[in-house]
């Protein structure tokens, strides 16, 4: 069992090393939801992520033996930052398995730290199958990412830094992966705090731990899916598992299209960058998604580690589920004014045009029609939606991408 003396140590030992990250009242978010809403920016941590002060306390602990060995991890990007940093600090071999998808500025950060990284398997799961035979192989000290009790005492000591920061805060929401974050938050909270509300978010693409205690047991995805890459898990730890079946109060999830928006508004509004696992509490808050209004909750954004070609993509996601970014299609006679006919229609709705494609040959377009293909930048749903019933008014059949 992990005590409250574990959490101190964890928190003595990272002392000098990390920061002690902002927690900033958001009146943006604030005003969105029906609750104060304060933002425990890990996103500002050092690597860039919370995955430090777990990784960095493991390696502290290590006995001198451990540490002559070497250290090995698996990690979807987050973990293996915290690990490399911590093994370069203590002056040791490390070794990360990370998926051969994991992006790449979160691969490149992670080989800075000397770390000799290898790319394999689809997923964290298969990354993870692979460090534990290189383990046997190499017999280095393996770093879990969630599923050890050392590396969860050093997650939770961002409750602790909660508390001193907000001690009346009524409520905690941070994401779920494998569970190493949410356990400790979720133990380290209610050994000071009884009565705080733990609030756990998993993307509804990979549910493991939501769905795992509704069975009443530990399953394993069959298959997952998510923009937000640090929590895409098939199966959460044994440990984890406990400790969340335990103390966390409620779990909620959140759609890839509800992650986008909250990535875009944070760049927006707060002026943050924020890689998909750390929006998921900010989605929770924008779609309202947390069981209790009027209170003062905590919301971790737990990394800012995003690569910049993607994050451009999950702009443009979120352009469109926020009705700021319309692509249509129509054909059209191929006559003289018909395009201005349509373009009249954008200017009258003061409709910005982002790009236009016409094709006369394809195998959807007749002979005597043009295809016509236009991005266009709209205000929100409600403008796309009377752009849309002109252009059906004045006779085009239009669809949308």
């Amino acid at each position: 069992m992990i005590t409250k003396t574990d959490f101190l140590t964890a928190q003595k030992n990272l002392q000098g090393v990390i920061h002690c990250t902002p927690l900033d009242y958001s009146k943006t978010f604030s005003d969105l939801s029906h609750n104060e809403i304060f933002l425990k920016l890990e996103n500002l941590q050092k690597t860039g992520s919370f995955k430090i002060r777990g990784a960095f306390h493991k390696i502290a602990t290590l006995t001198e033996e451990e540490r002559t060995r070497g250290v090995i991890a698996a990690s979807a990007g987050n973990h293996a930052q915290g690990v490399a940093y911590g093994a370069a600090n203590a002056g040791i071999p490390c070794i990360i398995v990370m998926p051969e998808a994991a992006p790449l500025s979160k691969v490149e950060a992670t080989a800075r730290y000397g770390a000799q990284v290898i790319l394999y398997g689809s997923n964290y799961d298969e990354a993870y199958a692979k460090a534990l035979e290189l383990q046997q192989e190499h017999g280095m000290t393996f770093v879990h990412a969630f599923d050890d009790p050392t590396v969860i005492a050093g997650q939770g000591t961002i409750a602790l830094e909660i508390l001193e920061q907000l001690p009346d805060v009524d409520a905690l929401v941070a994401p779920i992966g494998g569970g190493g974050l949410i356990a400790g938050i979720a133990l380290a909270a209610k050994l000071i705090k009884p009565d705080l509300q733990i609030v756990g978010v998993e993307a509804a693409g990979a549910a493991c731990m939501k769905t795992s205690i509704e069975a009443g047991e530990i399953g394993t995805l069959a298959q997952v899916a998510t923009i937000a890459d640090g929590i895409c898990v098939r199966r959460p730890g044994d440990f984890t598992y406990q400790l969340t079946r335990q103390y966390v109060d409620h779990i909620v999830t959140v759609e890839e299209e509800e992650i986008a928006r909250a990535m875009l508004l944070a760049i927006e509004r707060n002026k943050m960058v924020v890689e998909g696992a750390g929006a998921t509490g900010l989605a929770a808050v924008l779609y309202d998604k947390l069981p209790f209004r009027d209170k003062k909750v905590a919301v971790l954004i737990s990394g800012g580690n995003v690569d910049v070609n993607f994050l451009s993509r999950i702009i443009e996601r979120g352009l469109v589920e926020a009705g700021r970014y319309l692509r249509i299609n129509t054909n059209v006679p191929d006559k003289p004014g018909v395009l201005q006919d349509i373009l009249a229609v954008f200017a009258e709705e003061r409709a910005n045009i982002i790009g236009i494609q016409h094709h006369r040959m394809g195998s959807r377009v007749m002979l005597g029609e043009a295809e016509v293909e236009i991005d266009i930048e709209t205000r929100d749903n409600a403008h796309q939606e009377r752009i849309l019933q002109r252009l059906h008014d004045k006779g085009f059949a239009v669809i949308t991408r």
